[in-house]
């Protein structure tokens, strides 16, 4: 695993984008997709209806996962 940031394609609501995630952050986002029995595209989808127009993607990402770990989940 690297401490920099790679860059993922994803598919969000039928429109093509891309994320740029610390492997660490990408494989506890996959953990938490597979925990829940869905996608990764779906889970970040969730992520991004909710964060609002305040924070950019990958932010509302690493808080996502990072409130998820510290919640046990």
């Amino acid at each position: 695993m690297t401490g920099r940031p790679r860059k993922h394609s994803l598919t969000l609501r039928g429109h093509r984008t891309s994320v740029s995630l610390e492997d660490a952050f990408w494989v506890e986002v996959q953990r938490l997709a597979a925990a829940r029995d869905q996608s990764v595209n779906d889970l970040i989808a969730d992520i991004d209806a909710g964060r609002g127009l305040t924070s950019g993607l990958a932010a509302a990402i690493r808080v996502y996962v990072l409130e998820q770990v510290k919640a046990g989940r």
